[in-house]
């Protein structure tokens, strides 16, 4: 049995998702200031604003802190001549192997933040699926996207 895949992403990557985390909790503060204002305005039952604080609290927590990191802990790669295996999850974790025959094409893609950070993440084509490595250093990402490139002609070519 092979042991799981050694390689990991970037640490860089906590500091993307936090950032990611608190985008996503202003949209949550903003509904939940919207609860608060709309029970102070009708005279609703108090435990609403009590209720709005803590999944805000909750929320925040949870998305900035606790999930960035086990997701970080659990996210690796490796790379083999016949095979790309990944593993990821939080609380169920799944590991999936992607045949070099099948792999199509290979993509980085780097937005605003990644790009920020000097991160970027591969997408990883086949005809049914895609699958990514994310917020790899843009350096490494280059590297594997053209080792991935390469392999899977060869494999190919092998067939």
């Amino acid at each position: 049995m092979i042991g799981e895949p050694q390689k990991r992403i970037s640490p860089k990557a906590l500091k993307v998702w936090k950032i990611y985390g608190v985008i996503e909790t202003l949209i949550v503060a903003a509904v939940a200031a919207g609860a608060i204002t709309l029970t102070v305005m009708f005279e609703w039952p108090q435990w609403i604003i009590a209720a709005a604080v803590a999944v805000l609290i909750l929320f925040t927590y949870l998305f900035v802190f606790f999930i960035p990191t086990i997701k970080w802990k659990r996210w690796r790669y490796e790379v083999r001549e016949q095979e790309i295996e990944l593993q990821r999850g939080i609380f169920i974790v799944k590991r999936t192997l992607v045949p070099m025959v099948r792999v199509q094409h290979v993509d980085t893609v780097q937005g605003p933040i990644l790009k920020k950070y000097e991160l970027a993440t591969i997408t990883i084509s086949t005809a049914a699926t895609v699958h990514e490595i994310p917020a790899l250093d843009v350096e490494e990402a280059d590297e594997l996207r053209n080792s991935i490139s390469q392999l899977a002609r060869v494999a190919e070519d092998d067939v």
